[in-house]
């Protein structure tokens, strides 16, 4: 994408994107090497996938709202329905690795769910079949500690039926591999 021609915000940035509602890595599904061929596609550079559970780290040129759209578009004519992405940059990943108000707390049982946008203050207030589980409200994330663990969880929080979520170990990885990344483009 030429300077003249991008949009407000536009950046050469490092990206993490999380895939929802979309299977990744086995027999008809979205295979990893599938996903980063589309990222290429799109025009982005440095493409890396982490686990098998849809989380690809790139570098682009544009806005975040352009690369969002690029990759969802194609995304959706792969499996034949919309499919949404959480994206955030390097930058912002890492301050949600800090803000993490459950650090003491094993990262397994610890998850963010990754939202459009902010949650409404009052987001929290609406969740039912709470139990022992802590919750706590980030910027556009919803921080999860499962004290019993996932598995025994009745938990459902509304303001995250759009989200995806990932636990703090994958957070963590994913922030460190966009650290390298950027660190890469800057050396």
């Amino acid at each position: 994408m030429k300077a003249s021609r991008r949009r407000q915000g536009a950046c050469d940035c490092i990206y993490v994107a999380l895939l929802r509602a979309i299977n990744v890595g086995g027999t008809g599904q979205l295979a990893m090497s599938d996903l980063k061929t589309m990222c290429r596609e799109a025009g982005f550079a440095q493409v890396e996938t982490y686990i098998a559970s849809g989380n690809v780290v790139f570098q682009a040129s544009g806005s975040a709202e352009d690369v969002k759209t690029a990759l969802e578009e194609r995304l959706s004519r792969y499996a034949g329905k919309p499919v949404s992405v959480a994206l955030r940059t390097d930058a912002e990943l890492a301050a949600i690795v800090e803000a993490n108000p459950f650090k003491s707390e094993p990262p397994s049982k610890t998850v963010t769910i990754f939202l459009e946008q902010a949650p409404e203050g009052d987001a929290l207030l609406r969740a039912t079949g709470r139990q022992r589980e802590e919750l706590h409200l980030g910027a556009r994330e919803i921080f999860v500690h499962y004290v019993d663990g996932i598995g025994r969880s009745k938990l459902k929080i509304p303001a995250a039926r759009s989200g995806t979520a990932r636990n703090m170990n994958t957070v963590a990885r994913l922030a460190a591999l966009a650290a390298k990344k950027r660190a890469a483009s800057r050396g």
